[in-house]
C-alpha cells in the first residue's frame, strides 16, 4: 500500500471513529432524555399548576326516557358520558310519590340503574330526585340537583314547591329532613298515612318538592326515623305551616354570561325560562316535647341513695311504702325542676345499711290512650356497694396509710417526732366557686343534703386600705339545687374580698363536717370591662322576651331582659359577642318547643346578623330590626354548625390541589 493511501485510509479512520464517538453522544443524549420521560410518566399525582377537571357529568341516555308518558318501567336506567359514582345515596336519593318497600339504586361505569319494588300507581308523576350525589369517578364533581321524572299516565305534573327549613331552637339549617305534601287538608293526614310527593332537605336546608300536580296542599317537615313518611313517634323532629300553600308558575328571565377568558366577559344575554313558585317557604322545626312518661330506670349505686329516672316530666314525685322497713321520713328527696330525675337520700344508717331495701312505688305513668294515670310497681332496691365492701375500702385505705408512715419513720432521722400518726380526717367536701366580675355570684355546692349550717362561721370581708372589715352578705340555696347554696354581696371593682369559713360550719347528713375554707376575691376594674347595648324593633315581641348573648361555639354566657325595646349589657369581659332573641311567649324564662296536635309552632328566635367586638371602655349601641333580613339569612355564618355540603368539597379540593402542588 503506498503512502498515500495509506494517509487515505488514516482519514476514513479517524472520521469513522469522530462519527462513531458522536453517535455514541447521541445515544446517551437520548437514552437521558428516555429516563427523564418515563421516570416523569411514572410519577403520581397531577402536574404542577395543570387544569383541573371541574366538569359535571352529562346524561346522553335513559330508559325510560327523560319525561316519558304512560311508562309502565319499574327498572330506570341513566347513562352518562364518562364513568360515574353515587355519593350517600341512601341519604341523599328521594323518590316521589314515596316509596314503602325500599327501592335499589346503584353505580356501574357510566351508568345508574334504579330498581323500584312498589306497584306504579296509575295516572301519576315519578321524579327521582338525586340532588348532588351523581359524581364523576374521578375529580368528585357533582352533577347538580339532578332530578329524573317521568309519568304513569298521559301528562307530567310539572309544578315545584321550594323553600328553606331550619332547627326552630338555634336557626341552623336541617340537613335530610323528609319534606312532603298532602292534597289532604285534614290535620289528620301528617299523623295517618304517607306523603303524596316528598323531598329531602340539602346540607343548607333546601328543599324542592317536585311533579307537583295544580291545587291546594299542606306542608310538612319530618325527621323520619321509621321510614314510613308519616308522624307517629314522639322523638321524630317535624315542622309544619300554619297555611296551605298553592303551587304557581310565571314566566321570568335570567342572564347567561359568556366568557372569553377567565377575566374576560364575552357576552351576556337574558334567557327566558318558568320560574314555579313559592320557593322561599320556610318551616321551623322542633322536637316535642316527650309527654309519655315511663320508668327509664332505678339504680342505687351507693347504700345511702337510690334513684328513679323517667322518660318525661311530672307534677308530682312518686310515693313510696316500704315493705321491709318504715318509710315515715326516711328520706330527704332530690329532685330535679320537672320531676324526671329523683334522688332519694336515706337517712337512717340502720336503713341504708341493708343490703336491700323493698318497696311498692306509685308513680305517675302514661297508658294506652295517652293518659297519666298511677301505677304501682314492687322494687328490690340491692346497693351496688354493699357495707361490706364499704369496710373492706376503708380496710385498704387504714393499710395504706400504715404502709406510708412506716416508710416516713425510716426517713426520720433518730429522735424526730412524728406529727401525723392518726389517719387523716375526712371531710364534707364543699366545692367553693369564686368569682372576678362584679355582676357573680360566689356559690358553693356539697357532696351530700347540708343537715346543719352554721351561718355565724361564715365571714366575708372586705379590704379597706390595710385593714379587713366584714361586711354584710345573703348566704341561701338556690332554687331547685338541694345541694347549692350561693352568697350574695355588694362587690366594688377593684376591690379585694376575703370569704372565710370555719371549720364545721356545715354538717353533712352524715355527720361529716366542713373544713376551714379560705377563698380571695379580686374584682377587675371598671376599666376592664365594655357595654353593649340593644335597641330593638320590629317582630311584635312578647312581654317576656330576652336577649342572649352567645359565644363563638353559640352558647349563652348572658340573659337580659328586654324592656320598653332596649336591653343592656353591663361589665362585659372585652371579646367577640353573638346574640339571639327568644320570644318567650309564655313567661317561663326559657325557650319552648312546638306542639303539633295543638298548631302550636315553637317560640321564636332571632338572631343579630353580625359579630359584635365588644372592647375595654367602650360603649356599644346597636339597632336591632328583627325583621330587616329574613330569618334564614339571620345567623352568622361563624356560628354556623351545620355548613354546605358545598363549601366543603370546595375547600377539600383546595387542600388536596395544595398538596400536589408540594409534591
Amino acid at each position: 500500500m503506498s503512502s498515500h493511501d495509506k494517509k487515505h485510509q488514516s482519514a476514513k479512520f479517524s472520521i469513522l471513529c469522530h462519527f462513531g464517538k458522536g453517535l455514541e453522544r447521541s445515544r446517551l443524549l437520548l437514552f437521558f432524555f428516555i429516563s427523564l420521560l418515563v421516570f416523569s410518566c411514572a410519577r403520581m399525582g397531577s402536574p404542577d399548576g395543570g387544569p383541573y377537571d371541574e366538569t359535571p357529568p352529562v346524561m346522553v341516555h335513559s330508559n325510560p326516557a327523560i319525561g316519558a308518558l304512560d311508562s309502565k318501567e319499574k327498572r330506570i336506567v341513566l347513562e352518562f358520558d364518562e364513568y360515574i359514582k353515587l355519593e350517600k345515596a341512601s341519604e341523599k336519593v328521594i323518590i316521589s310519590p314515596p316509596q314503602i318497600e325500599m327501592p335499589e339504586i346503584k353505580a356501574s361505569g357510566k351508568r345508574v340503574v334504579v330498581e323500584l319494588f312498589d306497584t306504579l300507581k296509575p295516572n301519576t308523576t315519578y321524579s327521582i330526585d338525586f340532588g348532588d350525589a351523581i359524581v364523576d369517578n374521578n375529580e368528585g364533581n357533582p352533577m347538580g340537583q339532578f332530578a329524573f321524572t317521568f309519568s304513569t299516565g298521559e301528562a307530567i305534573d310539572s309544578m315545584e314547591l321550594g323553600g328553606t327549613i331550619l332547627d326552630a331552637s338555634n336557626l341552623e339549617p336541617v340537613k335530610g329532613m323528609q319534606v312532603g305534601i298532602y292534597a289532604d287538608l285534614s290535620d289528620t293526614a301528617f299523623t295517618t298515612r304517607p306523603f303524596d310527593r316528598v323531598s329531602r332537605t340539602d346540607s343548607r336546608g333546601r328543599f324542592s318538592i317536585k311533579g307537583i300536580a295544580p291545587g291546594t296542599y299542606r306542608i310538612y317537615g319530618l325527621m323520619d326515623s321509621d321510614q314510613n313518611y308519616t308522624f307517629n313517634q314522639k322523638n321524630e323532629m317535624i315542622a309544619f305551616m300554619d297555611s296551605v300553600v298553592v303551587p304557581y308558575s310565571e314566566p321570568a328571565v335570567r342572564q347567561d354570561t359568556f366568557w372569553l377568558d377567565t377575566l374576560t366577559i364575552d357576552t351576556i344575554i337574558e334567557v327566558p325560562y318558568t320560574r314555579y313558585l313559592p320557593d322561599n317557604l320556610l318551616l321551623l322545626a322542633f322536637k316535642e316535647e316527650m309527654d309519655t312518661r315511663y320508668l327509664i330506670k332505678n339504680e342505687r349505686l351507693t347504700p345511702n341513695k337510690f334513684s328513679f329516672y323517667f322518660s318525661a316530666k311530672a307534677d308530682s314525685v312518686p310515693y313510696i311504702k316500704g315493705l321491709n322497713f318504715d318509710e315515715q321520713e326516711a328520706f330527704i328527696i332530690e329532685s330535679s325542676a320537672h320531676n324526671d330525675t329523683i334522688h332519694y337520700w336515706i337517712k337512717d344508717s340502720t336503713l341504708y345499711n341493708r343490703d336491700t331495701l323493698e318497696m311498692a312505688v306509685t308513680y305517675l305513668c302514661t297508658d294506652t290512650l295517652g293518659r297519666l294515670v298511677p301505677q304501682t310497681d314492687t322494687l328490690y332496691m340491692a346497693s351496688k356497694k354493699t357495707r361490706a365492701m364499704i369496710e373492706k375500702e376503708q380496710a385498704k385505705e387504714m393499710e395504706e396509710f400504715q404502709k406510708q408512715l412506716k416508710k416516713k419513720r425510716k426517713r426520720l432521722k433518730e429522735g424526730e417526732e412524728l406529727t401525723d400518726t392518726l389517719p387523716p380526717i375526712k371531710f364534707l367536701n364543699v366545692k367553693v366557686n369564686g368569682i372576678k366580675d362584679v355582676h357573680g355570684t360566689v356559690s358553693l355546692e356539697f357532696e351530700e343534703p347540708l343537715a346543719a349550717c352554721d351561718t355565724q362561721a361564715i365571714h366575708l370581708r372586705h379590704k379597706v386600705d390595710t385593714l379587713w372589715e366584714d361586711i354584710p352578705y345573703i348566704f341561701e340555696p338556690v332554687e331547685g339545687r338541694l345541694r347549692k347554696y350561693r352568697l350574695l354581696a355588694e362587690w366594688r371593682p377593684e376591690q379585694e374580698y376575703e370569704l372565710t369559713v370555719d371549720s364545721a360550719a356545715f354538717v353533712g347528713l352524715y355527720g361529716l363536717h366542713s373544713n376551714k375554707v379560705k377563698q380571695s376575691l379580686k374584682m377587675r376594674s371598671l376599666d376592664d370591662y365594655g357595654t353593649l347595648a340593644f335597641d330593638i324593633r320590629g317582630g311584635h315581641l312578647s312581654p317576656g322576651a330576652y336577649v342572649e348573648l352567645l359565644n363563638s361555639q353559640d352558647k349563652p354566657v348572658r340573659r337580659e331582659a328586654i324592656e320598653n325595646g332596649r336591653v343592656d349589657f353591663f361589665f362585659l369581659n372585652p371579646g367577640k359577642y353573638y346574640a339571639r332573641i327568644i320570644d318567650d311567649r309564655n313567661g317561663n324564662g326559657k325557650w319552648d318547643t312546638g306542639l303539633y296536635a295543638d298548631k302550636r309552632q315553637a317560640e321564636s328566635v332571632f338572631y343579630y346578623p353580625q359579630v359584635m367586638d365588644v372592647r375595654a371602655l367602650w360603649d356599644m349601641r346597636q339597632d336591632w330590626d328583627v325583621q330587616a333580613l329574613p330569618i334564614e339569612q339571620q345567623k352568622p355564618l361563624e356560628i354556623t354548625k351545620q355548613k354546605a355540603d358545598t363549601e366543603k368539597k370546595r375547600r377539600s379540593k383546595n387542600e388536596e390541589r395544595e398538596r400536589n402542588k408540594r409534591k
